[in-house]
């Protein structure tokens, strides 16, 4: 019986060692690479390792982890040009645009390097009640495993990675398939920049090897970005070994043009805040909740833009879309697009699936969005924009509410201070923009409340998430 045990062990390891991912690139639909799968007992080995580098990582200084930081942010410079075109390649981005990812994410490198120490130092020390004294630390857990996704992939992965390894964890990568080449540059970049080899690993592994990575005693921490399904399956698994988790798990994020507001400076921003990157961003701007005064005029000249917005090679300088990131993805938004003209909704623009190579959607728009259809209910991750006629400011606000979802959303509006007011007592998400829309910046928390998921990451916020808060205390001598 034994015998026969260790014979299907290694038989299954076989088949899992066998099994390659294959990247395609969505402008062409042909494939790029094949990566082989880790057998469990690698994926296992790598973990360990982590956690060894991590025990040695913990114990360097703040200053000297920082130093580290700088250095990988401008080394992911030096690479910009190669890693921004690898992009482009697995995932459709605009060239153009994944030059900014990297310049976001060398942003983010020298953020918490400069500002790191500072959030991680020691607490004032303070008298306690009973006369004694009280030290609060911010002390590394251990190896964090991240599971992230496809469409922003430099960048998903460093707003974590960076924190969490300032923090003095070990940083532990399972990347979207389609992304699997960036987040191998991600690790050598990481490396040649001067990080302990096995600080920072990529786990190329499939979902049941996932849980087992989540099961492993040195992992401390997960986060994980993708759909509302995903997370619950990642926090249910982590939870049943008692580690925290971070989620960030998408949106509808409504921007609400309201009575006052400037529609030139809203037409504007929506069409951009709708098909950056290529639509596939969880913070994109996707309802647009538009007062009955202002409706007809925003979706006059909202459509007559998005009609004309080119998509097309995303290395061409005049394209302004490139293709969806896979096939599935492009069929799955034409099924929510077609499900909700079946229920009510009416194309303005676009909707259809052009013919040719690459799995490309062109810039769309629906009227009539009513409570039922997928263009109301649901995320939309393309270049679909719903437009909802709102009575005024206060019904534009109860639409925008009305959603299961809580990640961002906008308002336009003269009356800034009013603007404000609503973000702050009445918008339930996790991040407003103004007059604009906005991705992340590394100073500001990112994240979302109800199905949009929870945590925070970016400044102080993401770099405390996976630390142990302290408490010292010392009894009065």
């Amino acid at each position: 019986m034994v015998m026969y045990l260790r014979k299907k062990l290694k038989a299954m390891s076989t088949l899992i060692e066998n099994k390659t991912i294959t990247t395609v690139n969505p402008t062409t639909g042909k494939s790029l690479k094949d990566y082989p799968l880790m057998t469990n007992e690698e994926a296992s080995e790598a973990v360990k390792k982590c956690h060894e580098a991590f025990v040695k990582w913990k114990k360097y200084s703040l200053a000297e982890r920082a130093e580290v930081l700088k250095k990988i942010g401008s080394t992911l410079k030096d690479y910009k040009e190669e890693f921004s075109k690898l992009m482009t390649s697995e995932m459709g981005k605009l060239v153009s645009q994944a030059e900014e990812e990297i310049d976001l994410c060398a942003a983010i490198c020298e953020y918490t390097a400069e500002n790191g120490q500072k959030e991680l130092a020691n607490e004032p020390e303070r008298e306690l009640p009973d006369g004694g004294r009280g030290i609060i630390t911010y002390s590394p857990i251990g190896v964090i495993y991240g599971i992230q996704p496809w469409n922003f992939p430099a960048y998903q992965v460093v707003r974590y990675a960076i924190a969490n390894l300032m923090a003095g964890n070990g940083v532990l990568l399972k990347h979207a398939e389609g992304t699997t080449g960036s987040g191998l540059m991600l690790e050598e970049i990481f490396e040649k920049a001067g990080l302990p080899k096995g600080l920072f690993t990529v786990l190329i592994i499939d979902h049941d090897q996932s849980d087992d990575i989540i099961d492993n005693d040195f992992v401390r921490g997960v986060t994980f970005t993708g759909s509302p399904n995903g997370g619950r399956a990642v926090a249910k698994k982590a939870a049943g070994n008692l580690k925290k988790t971070v989620l960030e798990l998408g949106s509808n994020d409504a921007y609400l043009v309201l009575d006052d507001a400037d529609l030139e400076t809203a037409v504007e921003w929506s069409v951009k805040g709708r098909i950056y990157n290529n639509g596939e961003t969880c913070v994109a701007a996707k309802r647009f909740v538009v007062t009955e005064k202002n409706y007809d005029a925003f979706l006059e000249s909202f459509v007559e833009k998005m009609k004309n917005v080119k998509f097309g090679d995303p290395t061409k300088e005049d394209t302004q879309i490139g293709p969806m990131a896979r096939k599935d993805l492009r069929e799955k938004l034409h099924e929510q697009v077609e499900e909700s003209v079946k229920n009510g909704a009416k194309v303005l623009c676009g909707g259809g699936i052009p013919d040719g190579d690459g799995f490309f959607y062109p810039a769309t728009v629906l009227a009539n969005v009513n409570p039922g259809q997928p263009a109301y209910d649901d995320e939309l991750f393309g270049p679909v924009a719903s437009v909802i006629k709102a009575k005024d400011d206060e019904d534009a606000m109860r639409i925008a509410n009305d959603s299961r979802f809580g990640l961002g959303g906008g308002i336009f509006s003269k009356d800034e201070k009013k603007a404000i007011e609503l973000a702050e007592k009445h918008f339930d998400t996790g991040m407003v923009f103004i007059n604009s829309f906005g991705v992340a910046q590394p100073n500001m928390p990112f994240g979302g409340v109800k199905n949009s998921g929870y945590g925070r990451e970016h400044g102080g916020f993401g770099i405390k998430e996976f630390v142990n808060t302290k408490a010292i205390n010392i009894l009065q001598g």
